[in-house]
């Protein structure tokens, strides 16, 4: 009776099983067609080699990038290249069809599996085009060109002491303040939308102790220099220089000093000796609430001040700059876009350097020449004026060997974003990125374009004293500064979206600057990964909102993209854009099939089919090559069996909840408010993420869902083995063989979620309230589709 009127016929599967086979046979074209070795023959061309000879540059051309491909190495790239997307094309093809195979939920999926579980199309043309370049910042050290050198902004960003200590906060400012780089041309601006006192002190501690750490750092060129990060690695350095271990001694004394006054503040509040003896502790004392101050604005260090400004060796050290822009309740303060533009306007006044780094406060720098590196790009003179900001990724030194909670987005990070740079560019990512000033002031780009890095209006202050200079930068933070302008809409940082920085660099994409992503060998960035399942949730349910506000928004890549950037980097854009609106299709997969398991409908082939086939080369397929990539970036078994299990949490919670809220957004529900995530760690949960124990341990609709949706796919999966052994299977166990499999792999993905509601009794359990409410869910829906089946 089910398989007459349920399954799906012979004509239709013929008829999809044709599809795929068109599908396969247009990719294959696709993938031999030239188009790999497309992104070789656009990234080599970007950057002109500048011929060298005894290690100095031939004729009069500035090249300064070293681009050392070998003959075999381009084959090589592109062979991989090839094979990579012929292999990836063949388990899309058939992976296409799989949506439009289920007879129930047809008006939910579309027939030919637009909306699949794996959305793999915009992602092919992206890994295909990956080629990282190789570049090396030695050819542009010479004191002959670091004259030449732009001044460059460092601005770092911060907006709650509580969730991001203050200590963590100066590490990131230290580790940028000893760049390899001129001090003369560094700014470095700590922008604190808390406005907390503590974390300014903590600033000032850390100016004093810069003047000991920047020449330390310079001395004997130690790496990373985070102090924090360097003294870690002290368990594994030995060395016999008597005045390193000298010196060592004496700047580690200091710092665990420094460590302990900032951690009382912390705790304790600003001591009142520290406030007598700063003035710039004045400016709290109109200080209501964190929404509600005035701008307060402290240049702590700068060129200018012969005292003030120079470490114990006597060489200037980088300008240092702390703002808190003004915040009243009554005006919108657009989270970090409002905090970026008030930094551009500000820093324009003071230093007005013509390369701005982005950094969040807990990604420290790990290697002091990214900036060089950066410059490779920025500074060629045949293809650098080109581009607008050059990506580096985001690393995190937190993350186990397994990658618990899939936070390093490997798959991002080490393929999709280099397909993006072989297309025209990556996405702007808020941080970890070398921007050119210019085009944050929106300036179209134009081939008569050239890069002027000796302005002599750069870096130069108007004859004025610093105090002065203060006031008049902290108009600029003012909130009203902004009132009939065009700020956040033509110039700046783009406003009214979550994901304003993905938006901000589509705008100079659209305005026809380039964009590069660099992944050297050498981390140029670390940061803390979150450390509970909760936070990894939160974070991305916040992106997939983003991007679908973004799709909806006037800035939407398909009006604004549409001839104006390459066809597959639109498609990258809508590849990310819709996270959100997949979170159906896989909560489709997630539910129906086992729901109906229940009924005896099959929803696949019998095992005994012809047509059993395309179904397990596709599965068998997709494991294989999904374990292959994992595996060939770096990972574990167990660590992709992690990224399996946080894809199919975050698709069936992060982006559900995304795609509601964006939803209710577009048709008028206030706008959702910026969360942070916090760096704060607890000893008893770091002790459970150590031992790669998931972190559960609190009430939140996230694990609602999650908890009721696992436990939902167990109980089909024990009726239905039930059945089966009391002999009620017989024909129907070949029937619905797949239909079991796919409950059974989805029970145990999620293993670690029974644990946690049945087992565990530690605190990062699940809670009782939350194990109630999904029992009774789960065990609802299951009753209520049985008893829905026997009275039909």
């Amino acid at each position: 009776m089910y398989e007459h009127n349920n399954a799906v016929t012979q004509r239709e599967y013929s008829s999809r099983f044709v599809r795929a086979l068109v599908t396969c046979f247009w990719l294959l074209l696709w993938s031999l067609g030239g188009k790999a070795q497309w992104g070789v023959v656009n990234r080599t061309h970007c950057l002109k080699l500048g011929k060298t000879k005894q290690g100095t540059f031939g004729g009069s051309m500035l090249s300064l990038c070293l681009w050392p491909y070998a003959s075999s190495g381009h084959s090589d790239s592109v062979t991989y290249q090839q094979k990579g997307k012929l292999v990836n094309g063949l388990g899309l093809a058939c992976f296409l069809q799989k949506s439009g195979l289920a007879s129930i939920g047809s008006f939910i999926m579309p027939s030919d599996g637009t909306w699949s579980t794996e959305e793999p199309s915009p992602t092919d043309s992206l890994k295909g085009s990956s080629l990282p370049p190789l570049l090396h910042s030695s050819s542009i050290s010479t004191k002959t060109y670091e004259s030449r050198f732009p001044g460059v902004d460092i601005f770092v960003f911060t907006a709650d002491a509580v969730v991001e200590p203050p200590m963590m906060v100066i590490n990131t400012v230290l580790s940028v303040m000893a760049y390899d780089y001129p001090p003369e041309k560094l700014s470095v601006y700590l922008s604190d939308d808390g406005g907390s006192d503590v974390t300014f002190y903590a600033l000032l501690e850390a100016s004093s102790f810069a003047k000991h750490w920047v020449p330390f750092c310079k001395r004997f060129k130690v790496e990373p220099r985070s102090p924090a990060a360097y003294f870690n690695t002290l368990s594994s350095t030995k060395s016999q220089d008597h005045n390193y271990v000298k010196d060592l001694e004496t700047i580690h004394k200091l710092y665990e000093e420094m460590k302990r006054r900032v951690e009382e503040a912390t705790k304790l509040g600003v001591p009142s000796e520290a406030r007598s003896k700063h003035n710039g502790f004045s400016q709290w004392d109109s200080y209501s609430s964190p929404r509600d101050h005035d701008t307060i604005l402290q240049i702590v260090m700068h060129k200018k001040d012969s005292q003030g400004s120079k470490d114990v060796d006597g060489c200037i050290l980088p300008t240092l700059v702390y703002m808190a822009r003004e915040k009243r309740p009554h005006y919108h303060t657009h989270f970090k876009a409002g905090a970026i533009n008030s930094l551009l306007r500000v820093s324009s006044t003071i230093s007005n350097g013509k390369i701005i780094l982005f950094l969040d406060c807990d990604m420290s720098s790990t290697h002091s020449e990214s900036v060089k590196d950066a410059l490779c790009f920025f500074m060629d003179e045949d293809k650098g004026q080109e581009i607008a900001y050059v990506q580096f990724p985001q690393g995190f030194h937190n993350i186990g060997k397994n990658d618990l909670y899939a936070n390093a987005i490997s798959d991002i990070v080490e393929v999709e974003l280099h397909g993006f740079d072989g297309f025209g560019g990556p996405l702007f990512i808020g941080t970890c990125c070398y921007l050119r000033r210019d085009a944050l002031w929106w300036k179209k780009f134009s081939h008569e374009y050239k890069n002027d890095w000796n302005d002599a209006n750069e870096n130069e202050v108007t004859e004025v004293n610093l105090h002065e200079l203060e006031e008049e930068s902290k108009a600029l933070a003012n909130c009203s500064y902004e009132k009939n302008t065009l700020w956040g809409k033509k110039i700046g940082s783009i406003y009214g979206c979550l994901v304003e920085d993905v938006i901000t660099g589509l705008q100079m994409q659209l305005h026809g600057w380039k964009s590069v992503y660099y992944n050297p060998s050498i981390r140029a960035f670390s940061g803390i990964a979150p450390t509970k399942l909760l936070h990894t949730l939160v974070q991305m349910k916040r992106w997939g909102e983003g991007h679908l506000q973004l799709s909806l928004s006037e800035f939407r890549p398909k009006w604004y993209g549409d001839k104006k950037i390459n066809i597959c980097l639109l498609l990258g854009y809508w590849h990310h854009n819709f996270f959100a609106i997949t979170s159906l299709s896989v909560l489709y997969y997630s539910i129906i099939p086992s729901l109906y398991l229940l009924k005896g409908v099959s929803f696949f082939p019998k095992i005994s089919s012809l047509w059993c086939i395309p179904f397990t080369c596709v599965m068998v397929g997709e494991i294989v090559y999904s374990l292959i990539e994992g595996l060939s970036m770096g990972g574990s078994i167990q660590g992709w069996w992690n990224a399996i299990r946080m894809w199919l949490y975050v698709k069936t919670s992060s982006f559900l909840f995304s795609l509601i809220d964006g939803i209710l957004g577009f048709f008028g529900r206030p706008n959702s408010s910026f969360s942070l995530t916090s760096k704060v760690i607890d000893d008893d949960a770091s002790q459970r993420y150590e031992k790669e124990v998931m972190e559960f341990g609190t009430s939140s609709p996230y694990f609602t869902v999650l908890a009721t949706l696992a436990l939902l796919n167990l109980f089909c999966l024990l009726l239905t083995l039930k059945d089966l052994v009391l002999g009620k299977g017989g024909f129907a166990a070949e029937k619905m063989a797949l239909q079991v499999v796919l409950c059974g792999v989805l029970v145990l993905i999620n293993f670690p979620l029974y644990q946690a509601i049945f087992v565990r009794k530690d605190k990062g359990r699940m809670p009782t309230s939350v194990s109630i409410k999904s029992t009774t869910l789960a065990l609802t829906a299951c009753v209520f589709f049985k008893l829905f089946n026997s009275v039909n």
